[in-house]
């Protein structure tokens, strides 16, 4: 240490150098540029940014706005709607939603798919859950086998599989029934459903469903009581998806389901686009169209948090 007035170093203390850089005279240190890597990496992050946000927002745009037109042009007259396409109702006319339910048997279609959907849906869940769990879990012979027979079922085009169902489908008295038809959509949602939630189950600790059974719980109640709810947002994404798929699905009930009064909602949207592009009766079109794409908002807009949650919880454990 030295003394600040003399500058001499008091005896017994040993003797420290300290090296200071020279100021050169003229510059300031904030006017030094700062690294390039630096202001190139943040440069490139805020285009990027940018960019991102960009292709999101015409994405968004192009997502919402049909629908919105579809919505509001639901609501018009059929002589607003020749005329004046993208101009708002001078009138709601929600009377065009009454009557595409109820003359255009809109109403029959809606509970014809609600029962269909809904029964397919519930067995989907239920075998695709067993299935997925006890390949993610268990081990046995055949069990990449099984596994890869159903990853296999995924690239299998339905079409081809159209004439060989529909002649089992005639011989074991399943046509034109609404079970025949739950059956075929199980079948048809399975692969993806067992897909996604293998994947799933095997991110989940293994610890929790030991400790189940050593406390004397069966492999069934282990199932249904402790890994079952755990998997939940697996569950509601992949529902959500079997959902959107089968409530939209027109080539396998137009083939399997041709009996009268027992058409689902796709084809009931056809056969309306026909008649009324007769008739001329367009705003009972758009707003049948309405009524068939509300279920699928619905749930979405409901469920959208647990989708989310879902897809990105095998990638955050």
């Amino acid at each position: 240490m030295t003394d600040t007035q003399t500058g001499a170093v008091p005896e017994g203390e040993p003797v420290t150098t300290q090296l200071v850089p020279p100021e050169l005279p003229g510059i300031d240190k904030r006017d030094a540029p700062s690294a390039p890597g630096k202001r190139q990496s943040g440069s490139e992050g805020r285009v990027l940014n940018v960019f991102s946000h960009a292709f999101l927002v015409v994405w968004g745009l192009l997502v919402t706005l049909p629908v919105l037109w579809a919505i509001m042009t639901s609501l018009k007259t059929d002589s607003e709607i020749l005329k004046s396409p993208w101009a708002l109702p001078d009138e709601l006319k929600w009377n065009n939603w009454s009557r595409a339910w109820q003359d255009a048997n809109m109403g029959d279609y809606f509970m014809n798919s609600v029962i269909v959907v809904g029964g397919s849906l519930v067995g989907t869940m239920l075998l695709g859950a067993m299935a997925a769990y006890v390949i993610a879990r268990f081990e046995f012979p055949g069990n990449r086998f099984i596994y890869y027979l159903f990853i296999s079922g995924m690239s299998f085009p339905i079409i081809l599989a159209l004439v060989p169902l529909f002649f089992v489908m005639d011989n074991m008295g399943l046509l034109n029934t609404y079970h025949g038809l739950i059956l075929v959509y199980i079948g048809y949602s399975l692969p993806f459903t067992v897909f996604f939630l293998t994947s799933f189950f095997r991110t989940l600790p293994t610890s929790v469903a030991e400790a189940a059974i050593l406390d004397g719980a069966s492999h069934t109640r282990t199932f249904f009581q402790v890994m079952l709810p755990m998997a939940k947002p697996g569950l509601i994404s992949v529902g959500i998806f079997n959902f959107l798929g089968q409530w939209n699905q027109y080539l396998l009930p137009t083939v399997l389901n041709t009996g009268e009064g027992k058409q689902v909602l796709p084809q009931g949207l056809v056969e309306l686009a026909a008649t009324q592009g007769y008739d001329g009766d367009w705003s009972g079109l758009f707003a049948g169209l309405v009524l068939a794409t509300l279920p699928v908002l619905a749930v979405y807009i409901v469920f959208q948090r647990q989708v989310q949650a879902g897809l990105t919880a095998g990638a955050l454990k």
